[in-house]
């Protein structure tokens, strides 16, 4: 599924708005939830699942290519934990 889909779902669910205010919706409330995790701030959908932004300490890496030793910077990447109700 895709942003369009989504836009697509949304307008013919709600039949009182156009395709461009369907659009605009969904980039709005993307937009939102993007901003919330980069704050570090959790996303919560109920029966959905939950986007959880991890912070990973730095640690000492190797290069595949050559074997040498290197530091890995600290960095935060995000999980997704689906609800129950989905399985």
């Amino acid at each position: 599924m895709i942003k369009a889909d989504l836009a697509r779902t949304v307008y013919k669910t709600h039949g009182g708005i156009s395709h461009r205010e369907a659009r605009d919706l969904v980039d709005f409330m993307l937009d939102h939830m993007k901003d919330r995790l980069i704050t570090g701030e959790s996303v919560k959908l109920s029966g959905f699942g939950s986007l959880c932004v991890i912070e990973r300490k730095g640690r000492l890496g190797r290069n595949p290519q050559t074997g040498d030793r290197l530091q890995l910077e600290p960095s935060r990447y995000v999980t997704f934990r689906p609800s129950r109700k989905i399985f």
